[in-house]
């Protein structure tokens, strides 16, 4: 799988742009806030129909469209895949804003409300399809400086990275994650509901059982993925660290605190849930949120039983992190029979001269790869002699010689 083409219309920095991708290793050298990031964001939203980096759609249109009537970005792509050329593009559309008066001197221009919804619309081949067709079609593992809060930071990254890798590989969990969201919204509003005494303690039956129908999946499938990117991290883990200690990926469930095991059913985690909420009902209903369920589980790693996310340091952290992202790699190649695009954005100032050497190593062997950099000397020769590197300044790409 590789990208042959992008093309970006108003998206953050860049007005307009199109080019052709090579199709080994692209190296995107140029300073700080030149736009290097940017082109890396604009694929993995045509991957995941959502911006890494921003909550707001709204923040990916560019500043000067918003003088236009309707102020529009439109993130377009042609990927090979498996031998057949796959056309992506998703366009936003936003209202635009009401200019300032002509005496107004000092007030810059604001567009409208930042929070307000912006019109998401997605083609392939043309067609124009659901945000949950996209997913899956274009497949991509980042990397990044901020790889290291995966492992330091707040559960809620974590279970959203165990989502997005989940998502791109199992068609299935994606539906069931939409459909979980939707069910565990109206849950907890029924939930204030009762606590208000404007609703039947009676009628959770009917939304704890689609919550368990629709978690139990998703706990399981998070469960297998552990377990097997656990299996691959390990001895990337080994390598990178010269053996000083060994790495475990635990999934931790809230419905019975226990660690996730690798062959856990959906059935007999069910009835755990069950059980689970059952027992939560009365603090559930007191404090108006649902308590259980995937949406409050956990990842936890722990290198030589200790738990790097609170006792390991920076250096101990990040060699966690890349371990994990190189092992998600190896399995989305496993899964899906695919390479994936590799996106790593300025993460080399971070890391030590061996696990530079290691991490280009592996990045070497995808189809793919595109790399940001302020300084090139960070590379290897051998390696900077199969890239095809190019210049990025002031949202201008040309090609440079290594």
């Amino acid at each position: 799988m590789i990208i042959t083409h992008l093309s970006l219309t108003n998206f953050r920095n860049y007005a307009s742009l199109e080019f052709d991708l090579p199709p080994h290793i692209m190296v995107l050298q140029g300073d700080n806030a030149q736009g290097k990031s940017n082109l890396l964001e604009a694929i993995y939203i045509l991957a995941t129909s959502r911006s890494p980096r921003t909550v707001s759609d709204r923040e990916l249109i560019n500043w000067d469209a918003f003088q236009e009537e309707i102020p529009t970005c439109r993130i377009a792509s042609l990927v090979r895949k498996a031998g057949n050329d796959l056309r992506l593009e998703l366009a936003l559309s936003a209202k635009a804003a009401t200019p300032p008066r002509s005496d107004d001197l000092f007030s810059r221009w604001q567009p409208t409300n930042r929070s307000s919804p912006v019109q998401k619309r997605i083609r392939i081949n043309g067609v124009i399809r659901h945000a949950a067709d996209l997913i899956g079609q274009l497949n991509v593992v980042t990397f990044s400086v901020y790889d290291i809060d995966l492992v330091g930071g707040e559960p809620a990254l974590r279970r959203r990275y165990l989502d997005i890798t989940n998502s791109q590989i199992d068609h299935r969990y994606l539906r069931y994650l939409q459909r979980y969201n939707r069910i565990l919204w109206q849950r907890n509003q029924l939930l204030r509901m009762i606590a208000e005494n404007k609703a039947n303690p009676d009628e959770l039956a009917f939304w704890d059982q689609q919550l368990v129908e629709k978690g139990a999946y998703l706990i399981v499938q998070r469960e297998h993925t552990v377990a097997a990117l656990n299996q691959l991290a390990q001895d990337i883990h080994e390598e990178l660290s010269g053996g000083q200690g060994k790495l475990n990926l635990v999934y931790l469930r809230s419905i019975d605190k226990q660690r996730g095991k690798e062959d856990s059913e959906v059935k007999q985690t069910s009835e755990v849930f069950t059980k689970a909420l059952q027992e939560a009902r009365e603090k559930e209903i007191a404090q108006g949120m649902s308590l259980v369920g995937p949406h409050r589980d956990d990842l936890r790693f722990f290198v030589n039983d200790i738990d790097a996310g609170i006792y390991a340091s920076r250096g101990q952290q990040r060699t966690v992190a890349l371990s994990l992202k190189l092992a998600e790699a190896k399995l989305m190649l496993s899964a899906t029979k695919e390479h994936p695009i590799l996106l790593l954005d300025d993460v080399l100032s971070e890391l030590d001269a061996r696990r530079r050497h290691h991490l280009l190593g592996s990045a070497a062997s995808y189809q793919q790869v595109l790399i940001t950099t302020t300084d090139l000397d960070r590379f290897e020769p051998d390696f900077l002699a199969q890239a095809s590197i190019f210049r990025v300044s002031q949202s201008h790409i040309e090609p440079l010689s290594a």
